[in-house]
């Protein structure tokens, strides 16, 4: 199914002599739909029988995962139906709604709208594309190292934001298989970070509420098969302020002409943030995703100039 493109690798001279390495940023945010979620939705939906396509798929998400089912079932000719926090980003759903799905808006977070999702798919039989809990969906994902490491074969660490685990554990997978001696960084918001309290035990595993601009990865407790491979193959997990993610999305659009969503600056955040710790000459950043609602920029503004990294502002 042709369905995702193979997203270009970027450098910039500016942000090498700012952090002391070679950045190479991997733009899934000029992937098909936005964002890195349309591989692992359409390795998965490409895998269904026929009597499961015509039973429909469903999912639930904070907007990109929803819309790269919405496309990869609309591209087969198969019915999705798409659960999604009130609080999702009106242009993720209206995205949506433009590649075919059937929306409904439910609940505070990522985790209330994957419970009615999955109360809808008992009722109506029909089949659950996970976001991330699913071993097709994190193989999709790994697709982004192996295209990385053909593009820029001397890296030597990847950095990639952590929400659920799918994108870190297709990652982190497919990038040791090719070079075991890699190190793989997550990075997650401060205001969300289960993954990194369970990774190094400093806190609740599951979290009550999650608060940060980075809403595509604001999940409230890691995936169940994707923990263990987090455990065996990730590195290090480290955090970030929302500051520190809107300096990110401030600076890639005012010097690099890019935009990025919180999620999508998340790991570039760490590398400002922590950079100066991190023990990397090649050091390859996963740009997740650019669903970005514009009517949020002076909220974004603002945070980044609270940062206290002001030489990037």
């Amino acid at each position: 199914m042709d369905v995702v493109h193979r997203t270009p690798v970027h450098s910039s001279t500016s942000i090498n002599k700012l952090t002391g390495k070679n950045v190479y940023f991997k733009m899934e945010n000029q992937q098909k739909t936005g964002a890195f979620k349309l591989r692992g939705a359409s390795n998965k939906i490409a895998q269904l029988t026929d009597s499961e396509a015509r039973r429909g798929v469903i999912a639930a998400s904070a907007g990109n995962h929803a819309q790269g089912v919405a496309f990869a079932a609309t591209k087969l000719g198969i019915n999705s139906k798409i659960f999604m926090p009130e609080k999702t980003p009106n242009a993720k759903v209206q995205a949506t709604k433009g590649y075919g799905a059937q929306i409904v808006l439910t609940g505070e977070s990522f985790q209330e709208a994957y419970e009615a999702a999955m109360e809808t798919q008992q009722k109506e039989d029909l089949v659950f594309v996970h976001p991330f809990d699913d071993p097709d969906v994190i193989a999709g994902q790994g697709t982004i190292a192996l295209e990385m490491l053909q593009q820029e074969p001397s890296l030597d660490t990847i950095m990639v934001p952590v929400g659920g685990g799918g994108l870190i554990s297709g990652i982190a997978i497919a990038a040791k298989h090719i070079n075991p001696k890699i190190r793989i960084i997550g990075v997650q918001a401060k205001g969300a970070s289960p993954a990194y309290n369970r990774f190094y035990r400093s806190g609740p595993s599951t979290v009550k509420t999650v608060s940060t601009i980075a809403d595509g990865i604001a999940v409230k407790k890691p995936g169940i098969q994707t923990f263990p491979l987090i455990q065996q193959y990730v590195d290090d997990i480290v955090t970030v302020s929302d500051e520190d993610i809107a300096l990110a999305m401030v600076y890639m659009l005012e010097r690099r002409k890019s935009l990025l969503e919180g999620a999508g600056a998340t790991a570039f955040a760490g590398l400002l943030a922590h950079g100066h710790r991190i023990p990397s000459k090649q050091c390859g950043v996963i740009v997740s995703g650019g669903n970005m609602d514009l009517s949020k920029m002076p909220m974004i503004q603002s945070l980044a100039q609270k940062n206290h990294l002001t030489c990037l502002a």
